[in-house]
């Protein structure tokens, strides 16, 4: 063990044992992604029986995929099928082997049901290790865990992933905004899990409050998408080190890719999730480099495999070395879904791109929302931001300029116009988990 250090997983060198899959030899670890995905379609056509209709559909037995390319002869997993299958219809395995179950909000229908075995939550809580040691997390970090409990996959993914590092974990769970502070200031926490919105909002209140968070160094962000200058803002106001993690329940929650102390894009942890692109309206595999939606495969999963599962989340697959030496191929930041995207007068507009417009101009805080109205048949895009206190005050000239420059920076990276409201500081809702954007009053 090198001097200073006091465990096998402590800082300076060396890596947490269990990240040695990141630094697989390629052709080691594509051979070890085709056995396991040879494996895993096995089981998904034996043992669930829309999976093995839509096979047979093309005319295609397990047998047909000899190499990883094969996989694209497959048929697409939607988010619909969990809802029409509600809630047991995916399982492959049988409920006395089933020791966990988690479920969305249902907030748009049924609720999708995923369900995990033992060893599903021994996969789970490793990607998860591997996660919080890729941005810089280790034994003797106390690590604040204010991702929801409960049915929410993030919570628990986080909690046990944190404890099997060998950190601290305070479980606070979502909410409750001033206790999450004292807790933050009065227990030394190192790390925060959260949204990164709410954490805008956590910083806001703490200054208010005088709160003292100057021992916090990290910040584990997901369950949202954000832009890398609302990266720049969180790391400029707060000090700390802020990562991008993804997950998804249907795949197994959070943990499916990490960033590392690079920043340069999410490692994907491609010995369990098999990534794609594909071109979101031809449902065709893209090649290495293109923008497009991802499409995951899960190579281990046993109660619920996911085969060639449309995340709907826009990004590309980069392939380059990254600095920390992982092989793991990464992801840029996913900005963006194909299923949050709205047209107005003809433009197709995702909020990252407002948020990054936003951003670009100085005197704003990174609290926005976005309305859309339609007058005489005509669509109305309105971005209400929040400036900040020193500027929201009587000075008329400097409100008008900031008003110029914003709508000239939007009309910039969008290429329309939109009508922008400046308001005063902590005029918009804020958010303790997911952020809410875009209100869309057109169809109302």
């Amino acid at each position: 063990m090198s001097p200073g250090r006091v465990a096998w997983n402590d800082p300076p060198g060396g890596f947490h044992p269990a990240s040695a899959p990141d630094y697989l030899p390629l052709p080691r670890l594509r051979e070890l992604q085709l056995q396991r995905l040879q494996g895993v379609v096995a089981r998904a056509h034996e043992r669930v029986p829309l999976f093995r209709r839509r096979m047979e559909e093309r005319g295609l037995d397990p047998g047909a995929l000899r190499a990883l390319p094969d996989l694209g002869r497959l048929p697409f997993t939607v988010k619909s099928d969990l809802r029409d299958t509600y809630p047991f219809g995916l399982f492959a395995s049988p409920m006395e082997e089933i020791v966990r179950l988690h479920a969305s909000s249902g907030t748009t229908g049924k609720p999708i049901v995923v369900a995990y075995t033992k060893a599903d939550l021994e996969v789970w809580t490793e990607v998860m290790v591997r996660t919080f040691a890729a941005c810089g997390l280790h034994r003797g970090d106390i690590v604040q865990n204010a991702y929801g409990y409960g049915l929410f996959t993030g919570g628990l993914g986080a909690h046990y992933g944190a404890e099997a590092l060998g950190a601290t974990v305070i479980p606070t769970s979502g909410g409750n905004t001033e206790r999450q502070l004292m807790v933050l200031q009065d227990f030394g926490a190192t790390a925060l899990c959260c949204t990164p919105s709410y954490f805008l909002h956590l910083v806001e209140r703490a200054r208010e409050l005088q709160v003292d968070l100057s021992r916090l160094r990290v910040g584990v962000f997901g369950a949202e998408p954000w832009s890398e200058a609302m990266r720049q803002r969180i790391q400029e106001e707060s000090g700390i080190r802020a990562y991008d993690i993804y997950g998804l329940s249907e795949i197994i929650g959070p943990g499916v890719g990490a960033e590392c102390a690079a920043q340069d894009g999410l490692h994907l942890f491609e010995d369990h999730f098999y990534p794609e692109i594909i071109d979101p309206v031809t449902g065709e595999v893209l090649p290495e480099g293109a923008e497009g939606e991802l499409v995951l495969t899960t190579l281990s999963k046993q109660a619920m495999p996911m085969i060639r599962y449309r995340t709907r989340d826009v990004t590309a697959l980069v392939s380059e070395p990254c600095r920390c030496g992982r092989t793991l191929r990464r992801i840029r930041r996913i900005g963006r879904r194909s299923d949050d995207m709205f047209i107005i007068r003809g433009v197709n507009v995702f909020p990252s791109q407002v948020e990054t417009a936003l951003l670009e101009v100085k005197g704003t805080l990174p609290h926005y929302q976005i309305v859309l109205t339609r007058a005489k048949g005509l669509d109305e895009m309105e971005v209400k931001v929040e400036v900040t206190p020193e500027l929201f005050s009587d000075k008329i000239r400097e409100l008008e300029g900031l008003h110029r420059r914003l709508e000239a920076a939007i009309d910039h990276v969008l290429g329309i116009r939109a009508k922008v409201t400046l308001v005063e500081p902590r005029s918009l809702a804020r958010s303790e988990g997911k952020a809410k954007r875009v209100t869309d009053l057109r169809s109302v």
